[in-house]
């Protein structure tokens, strides 16, 4: 396996199929219906534009197994060392370090664009994602009581988040 930066030629295609498994089959993403191949010109636009990377982690035969990116937290110019990010694995390949090693790459960019904090909206049934961000050193920050319903059911979205120890001058403005 390898880690590279996804772009949308040729990533984008399977960058939507993982998504769209994710939305119609899990909670991971609160979201009923699967995302149309022309959403991900905007969303790959938007992520150059912030300048957010997009990591994949390709096979040997070069299909994408998962990806991980992050993007603004909220709007407000005060929360501009915060980042909110997703990860998200090909279901045939979970629970085989993919997540982690994409969750670590990720770590490092932040660390290395000045982010302080890192910040992930996790389903709190999610058991598989909570143990991997403990494993990171994420820490339970909140939980936003029946924030969702899919799936006949409320769905409860805990916060996790990790300090790093960047930048060591932050500023107003």
């Amino acid at each position: 396996m390898q880690l590279v930066p996804c772009t949308y030629e040729p990533h984008a295609r399977e960058v939507l199929d993982i998504l769209n498994e994710a939305i119609v089959n899990s909670t991971a993403v609160y979201d009923y219906k699967p995302r149309a191949t022309e959403s991900m010109v905007a969303w790959f636009h938007a992520k150059q534009a912030g300048r957010y990377p997009v990591i994949g982690a390709i096979a040997e035969d070069g299909r994408l197994l998962g990806f991980a990116s992050y993007g603004s937290f909220r709007a407000w110019p005060a929360y501009k060392y915060s980042v909110e990010h997703s990860v998200y694995v090909h279901k045939d390949h979970r629970g085989k370090g993919i997540g982690l090693a994409l969750m670590r790459e990720l770590i490092e960019a932040a660390q290395k664009q000045q982010y302080h904090v890192m910040i992930g909206g996790i389903d709190l049934a999610n058991r598989g994602s909570i143990a991997l961000h403990e494993k990171l050193g994420f820490f339970h920050a909140g939980t936003v009581q029946h924030a969702g319903f899919k799936f006949g059911r409320w769905l409860d979205l805990a916060f996790y988040q990790l300090i790093l120890k960047v930048p060591e001058a932050p500023v107003d403005g």
